[in-house]
This record gives structure tokens, sequence and C-alpha cells, in this order.
């Protein structure tokens, strides 16, 4: 090949890297800009603290439950079409929530790019796997995280900002520029992939594995307005059950299974799965419940909730570097588990730090809590893959991703309703007058972080009292997580730690017969 030959391979393959970058910011923007902008909307559009949860509920939602079914369809139908399409029903749907009034339809449509959002991760790390191999591809993939912490860290920031000194719709005018940038350059620079036979999917066990975390998901997702004795949570978790049951027979029976069930009984891979399950609480979730604490409690502004939220984000830009280069001398067992209790501890220190007025402890407990979950963070994706056989490295890395990605919608589901129900029982101990009704509704606002809604629900009831019961929830509720993160610890360490004959070998080159360029 010539020196100008190689040059021009390379542009190309760069530009299709960047690409991928590009899209790969639109994923932490939006999951940050549905919270952010949540107080905002309420102002002009109104909604209950049910129908404003979905703004980021159903994002995580079809984000996490499609996220499979996405790599599975870009692996058989082509990377570039189901990025392509992808990127086209991000901008769509993101035109669509800046023209729209209705609330419900904006649900609908955070939905919409849930699933967008899904077939981009999944097709664009799916592409960026074909464009490079060996060392490149691990410098690549660790570029990659870098950008979803880049997004985290500043994302609410820029979205803050921007709703501040605009309004909430300019946040999804940028969306729909980008991803419209997005898709420009996906169809001008991606490359095209092998298709594969779509026979060699089991479409009903990929059906059965969706549905029934979608239904999972949504019961767990109507647990702070609805309760857990409610006809319809029941119904719904009671589905979701069958429905699992169902997928794991399928995958016992057929040749070709969606997961192979004998990956489960790997002690180090279980171990793998479980840290993003711990990072979803002790820090995940907290993305999503801070601002809205600084915002509805504290009364901050968008972007000086951001400006706060920075001390936890900020550590993901640098510890997980600094983790793998500590690989060396200490094992990722001994690094993941250390990480966790230190995020624990910092989970207890900042409930209590968010019921004083201590700017310097608050931003330190931040820190403390956001540099533990950075340990991990950048060791989770190798773990999973070294943990498994080569060949069943892809099949690994679809269920982590999956665990992952749903695990933070339901884990911020469950942080919203634990939240709910603690006020509620303040307020039934401390208010009277009210029927269990509006209380209820009262405690589903304080749960979102609304103090003035839930003060409009009662009126009469003094506001230090509302505030109270509100602090009181955080507090026990970080003691929760703290506790919560404390024992993934203790577990990962055990698990992560498992010797057994003829494990895996860590595969941290994925070696290809053919690149694209």
């Amino acid at each position: 090949m010539t020196f100008a030959a190689s040059t021009f391979c390379l542009a190309k393959r760069t530009a299709a890297a960047l690409t991928i970058f590009m899209a790969a910011t639109l994923l932490p923007l939006s999951f940050t800009g549905g919270v952010v902008t949540t107080p905002a909307i309420q102002r002009m559009l109104g909604g209950s603290p049910g129908e404003l949860s979905w703004l980021t509920n159903g994002f995580m939602l079809t984000f996490g439950s499609f996220l499979l079914t996405a790599g599975i369809a870009a692996d058989a139908i082509g990377r570039k079409p189901v990025f392509i399409v992808g990127a086209a029903l991000f901008c769509l749907s993101s035109i669509f929530i800046v023209f729209t009034n209705n609330l419900m339809m904006s649900g609908i449509l955070r939905c919409m790019q849930g699933l967008a959002a899904a077939m981009l991760l999944a097709s664009g790390s799916a592409l960026l796997a074909r464009l490079y191999t060996g060392a490149d591809r691990t410098r690549m993939f660790g570029l990659l995280g870098t950008v979803f912490g880049a997004g985290l860290a500043f994302g609410p920031l820029a979205v803050g900002l921007i709703t501040n000194e605009l309004t909430w719709r300019w946040v999804y005018i940028v969306f729909t520029v980008l991803s419209g940038c997005v898709l420009l350059a996906g169809m001008m620079f991606l490359p095209q992939s092998k298709q594969e036979s779509l026979s060699s999917s089991d479409k009903t066990g990929l059906a059965l594995f969706t549905a029934a975390l979608m239904v999972f998901t949504t019961a767990v997702m109507l647990l702070p307005t609805q309760g857990f004795s409610s006809l319809n949570t029941l119904a719904l978790l009671l589905s979701s059950v069958l429905l699992f049951g169902g997928f794991i027979v399928r995958c016992l029976r057929v040749r070709n299974p969606v997961l192979d069930i004998s990956l489960l009984r790997s002690p180090r891979f279980v171990g793998a799965l479980l840290l993003p399950v711990a990072t979803c609480y002790c820090y995940v979730v907290l993305l999503i419940i801070i601002p809205l604490h600084f915002m509805g409690g504290s009364g901050f502004s968008e972007s000086q909730s951001a400006v706060y939220l920075m001390a936890l984000t900020s550590p993901m830009l640098v510890v997980p570097y600094f983790s793998a280069l500590l690989t060396r001398w200490f094992s990722p067992a001994a690094l993941s588990a250390s990480g966790l209790m230190i995020a624990s501890a910092g989970l207890l220190f900042l409930g209590h730090t968010l019921r004083g007025n201590s700017t310097t402890f608050l931003i330190f407990s931040m820190l403390i809590t956001g540099a533990g979950a950075g340990l991990p963070w950048g060791l989770m994706d190798g773990l999973a893959i070294s943990s498994v056989p080569v060949k069943k490295a892809g099949m690994a890395a679809g269920l982590f991703n999956t665990v992952r990605v749903a695990g933070e919608g339901i884990a911020l589901a469950v942080v919203s309703a634990l939240l709910t129900e603690i006020n509620d029982l303040n307020l039934n101990e401390t208010v009277n007058g009210f029927s269990p009704q509006g209380i209820h509704l009262a405690a589903s606002w304080l749960g979102g972080g609304n103090i003035k809604q839930a003060i409009a629900i009662l009126p009469g009831v003094p506001r230090e009292v509302l505030q109270a019961s509100y602090n009181n929830a955080y507090s026990l509720l970080f003691q929760v997580l703290a506790a919560v993160t404390f024992i993934c610890a203790i577990v990962i360490w055990g698990m992560l730690g498992h010797k057994t004959h003829g494990s895996a070998k860590a595969n941290t080159d994925f070696r290809d017969d053919h690149t694209e360029y």
C-alpha cells in the first residue's frame, strides 16, 4: 500500500471514529438533560410527579430494554444501517420535543430517544471494534469511556446554563443539531459492515427477554406513585416473572440461545455483573437525585446545581485512568471493592452534609463518593470480558451492558419509591387533617425534590415540617445506599477473587480476521 493510500485509509478511519465519539456525547447529555430540565418543564407544562418522572425514566426504560436487541440487529442487518436509523430517530424525536406542549407526548418522545440511544450505542461500539484491533482498539475504547465521563461531568452544567439563559426547549434544539450532524457524518464516513444471517439469532428468546425487561422496569417505575400493593404493579411484576421464566426455559432448549445460562455459573462473571449494579446505587442515581435536591429543596438554579454536581462527576475524568495503572500492583478485585467501600463512606458523609450548611464538607463528600465509584468504573468492562471464554465475549459484553443500562433505570425508580415512602410515613405521623391521597401526593412531590408543590398540596402545613421530612428522607436514603454499596463491595471482592480451574484468560486484545480499511 502506497503512502498516499495509507494516509487516505487512516483519514477515513479517523473520520468514522470521530462520528462514533460525536454520537457518544449524545447519551450522557440525554440522560442528564432530562433531569436538569424537569423543573423548568414542570413550571411550563405542569404535570404530576409520575408524569414528570417519565422524562428520565422513559428514556432509561427503552435504552436498557432494547440495548441487546439493537446489538443483535446490528450484527444481523449491518451496523451502519442501525446507526443511521438511530441517529435519525434521535433527531426527529428531539425536534418534536421542541414543539410539543403535551407532557405525556414528551414522555413518549423521550422513550423514542432511549430506543435511538440503544441503537447508537450498540452499533457504534460494534463499528469501533471493527475499525481498530489490538492495542489501538483498547485505546479507542478507553477514549470512548472518557467521552462518556466528560459528558456526565460537564453535561449537567451545559444543560443548566442553556436552560437558565434561554429555555429548556433550546436544550432539545442542541440535541437536534448534534444528532443531525451525527446522521450526516454517519452517512458519509461510516463503513459498511458485513451482514450475518438473521436465522442465527433466536428471535423468540430475544422477544421474551426484551418484553420481560420492559415489563419489570415499568413495574418498578410505578412504585413511587402506585406503591407495592397496586394491582397494576403486582400484575406487571407477575407478568415479568413469567416472561423471564419463559426466557430461561427457551435458552436451555435452543441450540443458539440469546444467553448461555452457563455464564451465570462463573462467580467471577457474576461479580463483574454486580459492579455496574453497585455503581448505580453509589453514583448514577446521585446524578439524578442530587440536582433535584439542590433545585427543589435548596432553591438553586439549574446552573448552580450543575456546578455543585461537578464535585461528584469530575473524579470520573481521571480516577478510572489511574485505576487501570494501579492494576500493575493491585488486583482488580481489591481495587473494585476498595473503591466501593470508599464510595460507601462518602455516601454516609453526603447524607449528613445535605442536612447542614457546610459547603466545603458537601463538596468534599461528593469528591470522595465520585472518586470511590471511579475506581471500579474503568475496570468493569474488561473484567466482564476476561471472566468468560473468548468465544463468548460478545454475549458477555451484551449482557453486561444490558445489566448496566437497565440497572440504572431500575435503581432510579427504586430510589424514587424509597424517598416517597419515607416522606409518606413521616407526613402521616406529623400532619393531620388531610386525606391519605393528599399526603401521598405531597410525599411524591417531596420524593421528586419539589417542596413548593408539596406546600401547595398541604396548605397550612409549616414549611419547616415538610423540610424536616424532606431532609430525613434523604438522610435515611443515603444510609441505605451506603449499606447496599458496602454489601456489594464484600460480595464482589469474594467473587472476583474466586479461583476456578479452566477460568478464562484475560481477553484484553480482541482480534479480528479483517478490518474495514
